[in-house]
């Protein structure tokens, strides 16, 4: 039975990470999202277990403290994080897993789960970049900046990836990440046991 991969995705605010990844996971259950815990309060619509494991700031405390989380990072005041056992149960029953986290995130996670494949996403230029956060039309021109400030110093980390997708289209982004999942299983370590059966085979 192969085992999951976790699958680590990187990129600035404006590359299309939720987009691309949503439509890398249809039709398939061989894929799941990781579940972040938060301490944020859950807004309308949003269910426990489903879109956050929402967590008092005591539990979470709690949980850091037992080593719980792959990667946690404060944000505005709210704790957010990667619980390692959802993570890890996924993986046993050959499930890869997707990790749609920031770069400091990343190499939290990446210095516990070295054999974690990492993916840098990000748009086909800074034109187009800037032209889908003026598009969202939130914030205004202020906030575009610093999403484009943070974008380049986000940039700087991208060769300590394994990997660089270019998102210039949904459906050539969601085709090389599930090359790079296939590639990743072809793995003549991930395929050791199966070697093994054939070098006894008459």
């Amino acid at each position: 039975m192969r085992k999951g991969k976790l699958l680590i995705v990187s990129g600035p605010s404006g590359t299309g990470k939720s987009t691309v990844l949503h439509a890398l996971m249809e039709g398939r259950d061989d894929l799941c999202f990781s579940i972040s815990a938060t301490t944020r309060k859950a807004r309308e619509g949003e269910t426990d277990g489903v879109h956050y494991h929402f967590l008092t700031e005591e539990t979470f405390r709690q949980w850091i403290a037992e080593g719980a989380f792959l990667e946690y990072a404060e944000y505005t005041g709210n704790f957010y994080g990667t619980p390692e056992k959802f993570v890890d149960e996924a993986a046993a029953a050959g499930r890869d897993v997707l990790l749609d986290i920031d770069v400091q995130g990343a190499e939290q996670v990446r210095r516990k789960r070295p054999d974690a494949v990492s993916v840098f996403l990000f748009p086909p230029s800074w034109a187009e970049l800037e032209r889908r956060l003026t598009g969202r039309g939130a914030g205004g021109a202020e906030q575009t900046r610093k999403r484009l400030l943070r974008a380049r110093e986000e940039l700087q980390s991208a060769r300590s990836y394994q990997y660089f997708v270019i998102n210039d289209k949904v459906e050539n982004a969601v085709r090389e990440l599930s090359a790079i999942l296939t590639a990743e299983h072809c793995r003549t370590e991930e395929r050791a046991d199966h070697i093994l059966r054939l070098s006894r085979d008459e």
